[in-house]
């Protein structure tokens, strides 16, 4: 037997040429949908090159060439199989055919369905990379704040167009009459979800409202933390213990939020308890050079307060009181801390004291027999 006739030898519908040519497409397939992907991403990669923000080809290429090598593979199954003499589409699938025949093409069009949705996912990321890069050169924190609840926003409508076009084309669902019908029994749904569906609408209300932004210091309720994420139903803060807290963003728009970040300036309030014994030369002299300290420092306001406001039996009692103009906690610190230390020395400078904590025993002898104690119980500096 020739060549000739071995490859015009028919069997099962089909001559062994046109199966050498669907099995040589499979494995050229096979063999170069990592190449041709990476084509296919340095042709699209060249029409968005101006818009990509400082993004990387080869940042593109490594989000894109394993989807899109799925994809190119499965379209050259399609090319191969369309040589033999039967080609399949979906409208010649029926329950009549065989299983085994109906069960490929299934899969054939789930593993289609799962590349090209996978391809528009990593397309999302992209997307979220540039924008994060464009935030980053505008110093935008509401982009900041955005970006993540779109990208998952932009991420389940992917998923959820995918899974109405799988019930659609590989399953044969009428997908007007499902989305009709899930409009009667929406309601059913909302009472059962109704808390759910609270915290999107309120999500979404922060986002146009804007009360805080992604690295805001904020109070809510007995919780204070810095803003991290904003999620589609809650909002996560970090706390100054560096524990993960989740809050209910209708709980975020719902009690008194004090955004802690927008303050002009943190306010510092305490009182010095100096003793008795000091003079009310050295209190005057520790009041005015307190003062000066406190107003030389050039991140305080010009309201310094430091007044000389209450004489107890246990002290004489100095209310201090500035403002340091910062949001910044830890600078906030340094600067109580620094003014603090410069307190100190002004009451050691004019030789005054504070007023000690504790019990002073007075001890009464009367022929060598102790008679009595008297305790005199001074307050806390």
């Amino acid at each position: 037997m020739t060549l000739q006739e071995i490859l015009h030898f028919r069997f099962l519908g089909n001559n062994v040429a046109a199966y050498l040519t669907c099995a040589g497409i499979l494995v050229f397939g096979y063999l170069f949908k990592s190449l041709l992907s990476k084509l296919l991403s340095r042709l699209v990669f060249r029409f968005i090159r101006k818009r990509t923000e400082g993004v990387s080809e080869a940042q593109f290429q490594a989000l894109l060439i394993d989807p899109m090598s799925i994809v190119v593979f499965f379209i050259t199954i399609y090319l191969a199989f369309q040589v033999l003499d039967y080609p399949v589409s979906s409208s010649e699938i029926t329950r009549h055919e065989p299983w085994p025949k109906v069960a490929l093409f299934r899969l054939y069009q789930v593993g289609l369905i799962a590349g090209i949705t996978w391809i528009a996912l990593r397309l999302v990321d992209f997307l979220v990379l540039v924008f994060r890069r464009r935030a980053e050169s505008n110093a935008s924190r509401i982009n900041n704040q955005l970006i993540p609840f779109a990208k998952d926003l932009l991420k389940v409508m992917v998923l959820t167009m995918a899974f109405l076009a799988l019930l659609g084309r590989v399953f044969g669902v009428n997908v007007t009459a499902l989305i009709g019908g899930l409009g009667i029994g929406g309601l059913a749904v909302a009472f059962a979800a109704k808390e759910s569906l609270e915290n999107l609408i309120a999500s979404f209300t922060i986002f146009l409202d804007r009360p805080f932004a992604v690295g805001d210091l904020v109070e809510v309720g007995a919780v204070t933390g810095t803003v991290e994420k904003v999620g589609f139903r809650s909002t996560r803060l970090r706390t100054a213990e560096k524990s993960y807290v989740t809050v209910p963003n209708k709980a975020m728009i719902d009690k008194p939020l004090d955004n802690l970040s927008l303050r002009t300036a943190r306010r510092v309030t305490f009182t010095l308890a100096l003793s008795h014994a000091t003079t009310s030369q050295q209190l005057h002299q520790i009041v005015q050079e307190g003062k000066r300290l406190i107003g030389e420092n050039p991140l305080v306001t010009q309201d310094v307060q430091m007044q000389f406001s209450a004489l107890t039996p246990a002290a004489k009692e100095v209310t201090v009181q500035y403002f340091v103009e910062t949001t910044n906690y830890d600078e906030y610190l340094a600067v109580k801390e620094e003014l603090n230390y410069h307190l100190v020395e002004a009451v050691e400078r004019a030789g005054g004291s504070f007023a000690s904590s504790g019990t002073t025993v007075v001890q009464l002898n009367t022929g060598g027999r102790l008679d009595g104690l008297n305790a005199l119980d001074t307050s806390v500096l």
